[in-house]
């Protein structure tokens, strides 16, 4: 860790929290505002089956990207820098994407801005954790849930203020595209308003696995944080039945027409939930706090499995209400202990390694999986099956993974993040020395006979 960098003690001023929580409100607004009404877009040109499935896959697909922007802004360019060319580009592809009817010609350019845009989401983190405390994050990034949470809202307005016509799917379907342009470019323009993030590796020797962002992988050399993704990409098998498929869940209970504001629920509780994370790590340390959110994970599905076969309204109620939980406990928390194993010159690309093994290769393998058991087995069966492997999960977890900061069983021996610096080089662990003995000093009886010898050679001098 470097010596600069911020602790959980160390002030961030108000003017810089106001810059990081716009930058987290609408890097946030600007996807959940077309991303949640895409679906109705693509259906009003008429896209369905796999080309429809292709399109809304190509978040976990741009996923991929993370490690080698994170690698960008470690190494070559300043991170505010590298947020505002990805923002300016996305805006341009969704203002493209808005006016595109051709399901192969649409499917390439919402590819290509999920490959541009979903970095951003591990990018933003470096940098709000670079100017702050990442015991802090949540205070930051629950600005991101306001702004998801808000894209509804702010579309309805935009189309009320400006005479736009509606989003309901038979009269300009692309509004909400055409918003996340405008929305991605006001992100732009907010982007350079962030202190200067400059990219901490510049001018270091590197290799291919540095320009392919990978060096964050030798983080797994630490068996610890190895079991940590493992444990994450074993989550989002269940989280990816809630996140791709809870509308067609919804959808099938009798909740087609009010399933988006439904959903938005649990965004709505993650904005508070979000604000005890930093409470929780303190109080029962990383370990539990991410346990806390497996738990809530298990909860989810325990309640849609009852709703699925008892029925009640009220289960699926509580499945939607613990998101908060379930987001900001385990993912966020989880994002905060990458940040603190991360060497300084690799936090960009640990945030992005993270993104890639949970919202891409965890998301797009669950998303797949869930669609075939759905499928074969129905709702009752993924509920169910969701809510086995949660449990699973939470007590792998609770046998396995060691905490390492915070709560009672912190551990004092060797600060976050110098250890897998020794370990992604290569290089051998530090061994201390013993300090060298004080030098004695001269007894008294020495130190008046030199002080006389000094006298006589004075005087022979004279």
């Amino acid at each position: 860790m470097a010596d600069n960098e911020p602790t959980s003690l160390t002030p961030t001023s108000i003017g810089i929290r106001i810059k990081l929580s716009a930058m987290m409100f609408l890097q946030f607004m600007l996807f959940a505002v077309f991303w949640v009404q895409l679906p109705i877009y693509l259906d009003a040109i008429g896209v369905a089956g796999m080309q429809k499935w292709l399109i809304q896959a190509s978040m976990g697909i741009g996923c991929l990207m993370s490690p080698i922007v994170g690698m960008i802004a470690d190494r070559h360019f300043a991170s505010q820098k590298v947020l505002f060319a990805l923002n300016a580009l996305s805006a341009v592809l969704l203002l493209v994407a808005s006016y595109t009817s051709a399901p192969l010609l649409l499917f390439a350019v919402v590819l290509i801005f999920m490959l541009i845009y979903m970095p951003t989401w591990g990018l933003t983190n470096a940098i709000a954790m670079t100017h702050a405390p990442a015991e802090k994050l949540p205070q930051i990034r629950v600005f991101g849930s306001i702004g998801w949470f808000a894209s509804r809202f702010f579309t309805d307005g935009a189309i009320h203020i400006f005479k736009m016509d509606g989003i309901d799917g038979t009269v300009a379907p692309n509004i909400p595209l055409v918003i996340g342009g405008i929305v991605c470019a006001i992100g732009a323009l907010v982007a350079l308003t962030i202190p200067n993030t400059p990219p901490p590796a510049k001018g270091k020797p590197a290799s291919i696995v540095d320009a392919l962002g990978l060096r964050a992988a030798g983080l797994m050399k630490d068996m610890n944080f190895a079991f940590f993704i493992f444990a994450s990409i074993l989550v989002m098998f269940p989280f990816a039945l809630y996140w791709s498929h809870f509308g067609s869940f919804l959808s099938a209970k009798g909740f087609g027409d009010v399933a988006t504001s439904l959903a938005n629920w649990g965004q709505f509780a993650e904005m508070f939930l979000m604000l005890l994370v930093p409470i929780a790590i303190l109080k029962f340390g990383i370990k539990w706090t991410m346990a806390l959110g497996m738990l809530a994970l298990t909860v989810r599905f325990g309640a849609f499995s009852i709703a699925e076969a008892y029925g009640g309204d009220i289960w699926i109620y509580i499945g939607i209400l613990v998101h908060g939980l379930i987001f900001g406990f385990f993912f966020v928390g989880g994002q905060i202990y990458v940040d603190k194993k991360a060497p300084e010159e690799i936090r960009g690309q640990a945030q992005g390694f993270i993104f890639l093994t949970t919202f891409g290769v965890g998301l797009v393998a669950g998303t797949l999986a869930y669609g075939k058991i759905i499928e074969v087995y129905g709702w009752a069966g993924a509920m169910q099956s969701a809510g086995v492997i949660s449990a699973i999960g939470l007590v792998l977890f609770a046998l396995i993974f060691k905490n390492e900061f915070g709560g009672k069983e912190e551990a004092q021996a060797v600060p976050a993040g110098d250890a897998p610096a020794a370990a992604i080089e290569g290089a051998p662990a530090p061994t201390e020395e013993a300090p060298a003995p004080p030098a004695e000093a001269p007894a008294a009886d020495d130190a008046e006979e030199a002080a006389a010898a000094d006298e006589a050679q004075g005087d022979d001098d004279e």
